[in-house]
């Protein structure tokens, strides 16, 4: 076959192409290349190739480049080997942790939504070479296995490809996906997207046939997540979750026909979806517009309660992963999968009137959120895609734990020495102990509601007595810069 398919395909291979080894592969992979891969939400990552190269006994300083979370062959292999001097974007693993905080590995953020626009247009870094996975590929396209991230631009921004085909991965999974990708600007029109089941492109990566370097066998499993059960704090903030969403659909006309929401990754936000399902919506289409489809929304699926899933990754546990893998067929008729530039967009987000629900590691009183760092210091992971709903959404909730450590630590504190998304990107706090509403509200109102609904009873005080003596200052956002930093040692 030479050109796109038109129709699905049947087989894996198509043409005459340059199949490789992975030790082959990276051999000719420069020293200090940049390389894109694939991979968001743990899934849809390369693995035998970063594999070699962490085996490669050069002296490697390469850039890595992806879009989401990866598995450990890249994260915790490639990253531990020392072959990697330089990554973008997001990080989790413990090892990749430690080694950006030890500044061993230069470690830059970005929104997911914008990485592939910054390595195409932003001079962010200059692209060699781009290494995907893939159920299926041809001479100028392949398709995509579990996760699309930014894959179509980087593809698009690298000189060469390597294309690792996983047998593991179903050919099935052409039917999720549907990828489409905006001009450059400033010829760029609006995603032309009207509801979010829509389909608008095809189910293929399309590249210039000259770029093909090699195509790698492989047969491996993705890194796929592990979510504890709910806690009762978890089941606590899914019920006052549910109370405040039943309260704002009765409020607002813009849902009187349909709720769209989203819902950030992680064994929280899992639990909130699984509970979501028992909340009586009013006879109102639900449909789940984000970045990451994760089991509780499969449960949904499963049980009529999703109209639709639009997302970029299939983020789910070993049993959700083989559960999708046994139907494909049918979870394609109401999931598909986008690239991020399309999943994360501010403007379909702002388009369909998104309810975002994210967690974080801490907010302060006055409403700014820290998503990534301990203490102001410590990276703990990076931003991903809550900037891009939390700044977008119609409304945005900040939902989380009051405590964590036992209840040693509060995640409410007088002043946030870390801020990822500030008091003007947040609308809702939702904890164990209640929910705070507080869009209108002055910054020392907001601190009044967020001391009063959201904090642990154990600190609330402390919090209370610290906005009390501060409230005194002449200042807007009154604070005491070395007693908020207390809270933090």
């Amino acid at each position: 076959m030479t050109g796109p398919p038109e129709k699905p395909v049947e087989q894996r291979l198509h043409g005459d192409l340059p199949v490789v080894d992975a030790a082959t592969a990276a051999g000719a992979i420069d020293a200090d290349a940049t390389v894109l891969t694939s991979g968001f939400g743990s899934v849809g990552y390369p693995k035998a190739i970063p594999l070699a190269l962490a085996d490669d006994d050069r002296d490697l300083a390469l850039t890595v480049v992806h879009s989401g979370n990866v598995g450990d062959e890249i994260d915790v292999d490639l990253v531990e080997s020392g072959a990697v001097e330089r990554r973008f974007s997001y990080q989790s693993s413990r090892v990749a942790r430690d080694l950006t905080n030890r500044r061993e590995v230069s470690f830059s953020d970005r929104n997911a939504s914008s990485i592939g626009d910054e390595v195409q247009h932003g001079g962010m870094v200059d692209p060699d070479v781009a290494v995907v996975e893939a159920v299926a590929v041809g001479e100028d396209w392949f398709v995509p296995s579990t996760s699309l991230g930014q894959v179509p631009a980087f593809v698009e921004a690298a000189d060469r490809l390597y294309v690792e085909l996983n047998r593991r991965q179903p050919l099935e999974l052409q039917a999720l996906h549907d990828i489409y990708r905006p001009d450059a600007p400033p010829n760029r029109d609006p995603v032309p997207i009207s509801d979010p089941g829509e389909r608008i492109g095809t189910t293929h990566v399309s590249f210039e046939p000259e770029k093909l370097a090699g195509v790698v066998e492989t047969d491996t499993a993705d890194s796929t997540y592990t979510f504890r059960d709910p806690t009762d704090d978890d089941l606590a903030i899914a019920e006052n979750l549910g109370e405040f969403l039943d309260a704002e659909m009765e409020r607002s006309p813009v849902f009187e026909d349909a709720v769209h929401l989203q819902f950030g990754v992680g064994s929280l936000g899992n639990a909130l979806m699984g509970e979501l399902k028992e909340l009586d919506f009013g006879g109102r289409d639900v449909v789940y517009f984000g970045e990451l489809i994760q089991d509780g929304l499969l449960d949904m699926l499963d049980d009529g309660r999703l109209e639709c899933a639009s997302a970029t990754s299939m983020a789910l546990t070993d049993e959700g992963q083989q559960r999708l893998f046994e139907n494909v067929e049918r979870y394609a008729e109401d999931v598909v999968l986008r690239p991020a530039d399309v999943s994360n967009h501010p403007g379909v987000i702002d388009q369909f009137g998104v309810v975002g629900v994210n967690s974080a590691i801490e907010f302060d009183i006055y409403g700014n959120v820290n998503s990534t760092h301990v203490g102001g210091k410590q990276m703990i992971n990076g931003v991903g895609g809550s900037a891009d709903f939390n700044r977008n959404s119609l409304v945005t909730v900040c939902a989380l734990p009051s405590t964590l450590k036992g209840g040693e630590v509060s995640r409410v504190v007088p002043m946030a020495f870390h801020v990822d998304h500030t008091e003007h990107d947040v609308d809702v706090f939702v904890t164990e102990q209640g929910v705070a509403d507080v869009r209108g509200l002055s910054p020392v109102e907001r601190a009044e509601r967020i001391i009063e609904n959201c904090a642990h009873p154990e600190f609330a005080p402390e919090l209370r007595s610290y906005l009390d003596d501060v409230r005194e200052q002449d200042n807007h956002i009154p604070h005491d810069v070395q007693r908020a930093a207390e809270w933090h040692e």
